[in-house]
């Protein structure tokens, strides 16, 4: 753009300016609660700032709501105080500000909050020893659009006015998450109606939706954001009581990335159920047999495959947790847990190796779906003989050497289309890989006797043979 704009300005063409399109922004709100506004009104000194000695205004603990409108004004006492400057009769401003003002800059007196002389304390807020920046910001995107942009100005506000050192960005990341969205369900002539009084029949691919409480036909309306007014709201209460907690944050987490929306679903969230409940009796069923055993990687044997799987889950889902890829640590731990429950399956006739690469299989296993399923996680750690939580125990540490691949699953491509996949060594040459992709079957029928023109090999990554 600077580029762009010197071209401009040196032929002549134009001029660069910068256009801000920011407005006023009004804070003061007509109700009770937020933070007072502290200005007294005199009616000879006019505006009075409250003086600083006299900060922060609290608002009264009594409250009459039975008037309408804003009941700082109707609180026979509160409102009327002495005019700082000259002493005569005044009152408060019984506006309250914004709550955004609140939150524009809440995290700065999170690093000290019990300085009660001042917003911030300069040795703690941000600097070498300091707090600040904010590592990571997730919100909505109406968040990152309003609340964002007053938390930056405020920021430097306060930079201004001495209340932190050197900051000018009050965050390092941000990450704006999607939303949970529903169906809308409509009768003729009524309204919209919850989906809790909605039932849904599929027959021959088509849905259709009666309401439960006396069959009249439904309107299945789009898929929108959860909201009141279209009361495609699902009350968590009701998914708690049914399939407990774990279930509900489970499927959140595991029908999309969590940059999008999450497409609230009946049948996804039964899905969810049915896992919890097969993780349980997995562990279950093996707590027995794996009592007392102590947890070890298996290096030969039977389970050694096993084992280079539960670490390099654990490694991936690790790092799938650190990049707020919670989908992609719910896939993983799915694939787990069908590879665990065929071993365990086997464990009335497994060695002593085997059991305690199960064990180790089982505790990772576990630690991996406590920051997601705590419950479930805290009862399989005391079905196993965990000492203490399940949310006390560190984060694992892979076996880097169970982590790296004997083997590579290369694509081949003739003339650029996928036509066959070659297993080789991981530490195999391109002289050796490009042999061994020229003597498979369908590379040897392609080439009909003759020589490629090329063979392209991309280590680690593809094999192209064009001919």
């Amino acid at each position: 753009m600077d580029r762009t704009l010197a071209l401009y300005e040196e032929k002549g063409w134009g001029e660069g300016r910068v256009q801000y399109r920011l407005r006023d922004w009004l804070i003061s709100r007509q109700r009770c609660w937020g933070a007072p506004i502290p200005v007294i009104y005199c009616d000879a000194c006019g505006a009075v700032p409250v003086p600083e000695e006299h900060l922060p205004v609290e608002l009264p603990e009594e409250l009459n709501f039975e008037k309408p409108g804003n009941p700082l004004d109707h609180h026979p006492t509160w409102k009327h105080v002495d005019c700082p400057q000259c002493g005569k009769p005044a009152r408060r401003d019984t506006d309250t500000m914004d709550t955004f003002v609140d939150s524009s800059w809440y995290f700065a007196r999170y690093t000290d909050p019990w300085n009660e002389t001042a917003p911030t304390t300069l040795s703690a807020v941000d600097g070498p020893d300091g707090w600040m920046p904010v590592e990571q910001y997730i919100g909505g995107v109406e968040h990152a659009i309003l609340h964002l942009l007053y938390s930056r100005f405020f920021t430097r506000a306060m930079k201004a006015t001495g209340h932190v050192n050197v900051i000018e960005e009050p965050f390092k990341g941000l990450f704006t998450q999607g939303m949970v969205v529903h169906e809308t369900y409509k009768v003729a002539g009524e309204g919209f109606i919850t989906p809790a009084e909605v039932r849904i029949d599929e027959s021959d691919g088509a849905r259709n939706a009666v309401r439960l409480s006396d069959g009249a036909p439904v309107e299945i309306g789009p898929i929108e954001k959860m909201s009141k007014s279209k009361k495609n709201v699902v009350d968590p209460d009701d998914i708690i009581a049914t399939y407990g907690a774990d279930t509900a944050r489970w499927f959140v987490l595991s029908d999309s990335p969590p940059e999008r929306d999450v497409i609230w679903s009946e049948a996804g969230v039964e899905g969810a159920h049915r896992f919890v409940q097969r993780l349980w009796r997995l562990v279950a069923e093996a707590a027995p047999a794996l009592s007392g055993v102590t947890a070890n990687p298996a290096k030969d044997g039977p389970l050694a495959a096993t084992s280079k799987t539960v670490h390099k889950t654990l490694k991936a889902v690790g790092e799938d947790l650190g990049r707020l890829q919670f989908n992609k640590a719910v896939a993983r731990i799915y694939e787990l847990t069908n590879l665990l429950s065929r071993d365990i399956a086997a464990l009335p006739d497994a060695d002593a190796e085997a059991k305690a690469a199960l064990r180790q299989g089982v505790e990772f296993l576990i630690v991996m779906i406590a920051p997601m399923m705590p419950h479930l996680a805290e009862a399989c750690w005391q079905e196993i003989g965990g000492t203490g939580l399940a949310a006390e125990q560190p984060w694992p540490e892979f076996d880097s050497a169970l982590v790296v691949d004997d083997e590579l699953l290369l694509p081949v491509q003739i003339n650029g289309k996928k036509r066959a996949e070659l297993s080789v060594a991981a530490d195999a040459s391109p002289k050796e890989i490009e042999e061994a992709a020229l003597a498979l079957d369908a590379v040897r029928v392609a080439l009909e006797g003759k020589q490629p023109k090329k063979v392209i090999v991309v280590p680690k990554r593809i094999v192209n043979v064009v001919i």
